[in-house]
């Protein structure tokens, strides 16, 4: 599991890609909350378009930074997961808290 991060304007956009479970979710979450921190940012997008699988536990590394964002008046959103890991977030009830878009907006948009 690889997760790669760029800023955007006043957001970080975290790009996982490979499977998301057990195994991999201290180190995603480590990683994520210490590019947080460094950058003070409000606004966070996680990118799924590399995912190939996720589990419950990749539910929970979301979930955590969204009430870590949420509490501070900040936003997280999902985009550009494939059918079955949107499936997946759909049926934890997920959406109903953060907004998801196909693809990761451009510069501009």
């Amino acid at each position: 599991m690889d997760t790669m991060f760029h800023l955007k304007d006043s957001m970080l956009v975290a790009e996982l890609c490979g499977e998301i479970d057990h195994h991999v979710c201290d180190k995603i979450r480590e990683d994520i909350d210490k590019e947080l921190e460094l950058y003070e940012v409000k606004h966070l997008v996680f990118d799924f378009k590399g995912v190939t699988f996720m589990d419950s536990s990749g539910i929970g590394v979301v979930l955590g930074r969204y009430k870590k964002l949420k509490k501070n008046g900040g936003t997280v959103t999902i985009c550009s997961a494939n059918k079955l890991v949107k499936q997946i977030l759909d049926m934890s009830g997920i959406f109903t808290l953060m907004e998801y878009k196909e693809e990761e907006e451009e510069d501009g948009e």
